[in-house]
């Protein structure tokens, strides 16, 4: 059998539906007993026990929270579609259901940087 290169392997995968790739992730799990499971979910686990202690050394990355919208919401939702390149109607939601996280896990720079650009605007943000 010949070796199929990663173009190859990626066309296979996009002319397949979901359920059948869902079947042949199964599979591949079983055959080579690993699992696919994306690696940011064991970092989004905030109670796992020592990650505070972590997070009292040295906090690295950083969550920004919109608190209120304030008086000029579509400016609001303009910038929260900049900085997250989320459509209009979840940008909307997202604004209309604050408090909410609209970064998670970034650094302070850009933390910063979206706080500014929100609070330019006339939104209430914090940064955790």
């Amino acid at each position: 059998m010949a070796k199929l290169t990663t173009d190859e392997l990626l066309s296979a995968f996009k002319e397949m539906t979901l359920i059948e790739l869902s079947e042949f992730v199964k599979q591949f799990e079983e055959t080579f007993g690993v699992t696919a499971a994306a690696p940011v979910a064991a970092a989004a686990a905030p109670g796992a026990p020592g990650a505070a202690a972590e997070e009292a050394v040295v906090q690295d990355e950083f969550d920004v929270i919109l608190e209120a919208a304030g008086e000029k919401k579509i400016n609001v939702i303009k910038e929260v579609r900049a900085l997250t390149s989320l459509g209009l109607k979840e940008a909307k939601d997202l604004v209309e259901a604050a408090p909410k996280p609209i970064l998670e896990g970034v650094d302070k720079a850009a933390a910063d940087k979206a706080k500014d650009a929100l609070e330019a605007v006339g939104a209430t943000v914090t940064v955790k």
